[in-house]
């Protein structure tokens, strides 16, 4: 328990640094994704995240498929991570294969992609509810109590993060936050497609090497697949910081 909660703290250092200089939610809600799988015994993550209009939208995900199930679930209005958003509760499904009933499309997506159990968190202050996070895992039964409470925890922190930027400004100004996170996300999917089709590579991998770029570089994400788009950064550059499975 003592190392878990070391790595927990550590992790939570990691995510208030996101919040200290120039807040960027696209950093925030990546970080809380990757940490959620690095800290407890789920293979993919993904979070849903409610625009200036209501409405959710994809922000992070760990993988292409966690992401294509996020993107499923907003497509069909149906799934956990909707029903956490829009009930503030927690869904727990130990095994999808007992839980078609509900959501018969998205689990049967989650099936072919390997998925067997799902934990939805809502991202959730006092009765405001801004999102959710998705946590996936290959084998049935893997997600118990304290694992759920941790992620939780995580899911807490970053709402607070964001809530707490949505105080300091006024309406307009984080709408157009919002918009430029949301555009942000458009760009690093294009991006991606870019180094993934050009430089022979899957999804993951290309995602990784942009980040991981941007990280090595002290850049934004955003900027730094803003200019792999428009040819400000060349392919050879990226691949330099490459990440290798």
């Amino acid at each position: 328990m003592a190392g878990r909660d070391g790595a927990l703290t550590a992790a939570l250092v990691r995510m208030v640094d996101t919040l200290v200089v120039d807040y960027d939610p696209v950093e925030l809600t990546q970080e809380l994704v990757d940490t959620s799988v690095d800290l407890l015994p789920a293979d993919a993550a993904g979070l849903l995240l409610a625009d200036g209009h209501g409405d959710l939208q994809v922000f992070a995900s760990t993988s292409e498929e966690s992401r294509l199930l996020e993107l499923l679930q907003v497509e069909s209005a149906a799934g956990p991570c909707l029903q956490a958003y829009r009930t503030g509760e927690q869904v727990l499904v130990e095994d999808l294969e007992h839980g078609t009933q509900r959501w018969p499309a998205f689990a049967e997506r989650a099936a072919l992609e390997g998925f067997r159990g799902v934990c939805a968190l809502p991202l959730r202050l006092r009765n405001d509810r801004i999102g959710a996070l998705n946590l996936f895992t290959t084998r049935a039964g893997v997600l118990g109590l304290d694992e759920v409470r941790i992620g939780q925890a995580l899911a807490d922190f970053a709402t607070i993060g964001i809530v707490h930027a949505r105080i300091l400004a006024d309406s307009l100004v984080l709408n157009d936050q919002l918009n430029i996170a949301l555009n942000s996300r458009v760009v690093i999917e294009q991006a991606k497609g870019m180094l993934a089709e050009r430089a022979h590579l899957d999804m993951d991998t290309a995602f990784g090497s942009l980040r991981k770029y941007a990280r090595d570089t002290n850049q934004r994400l955003a900027d730094v697949s803003r200019a792999l788009v428009d040819h400000g950064v060349t392919l050879e550059a990226i691949l330099e910081h490459q990440v290798r499975k």
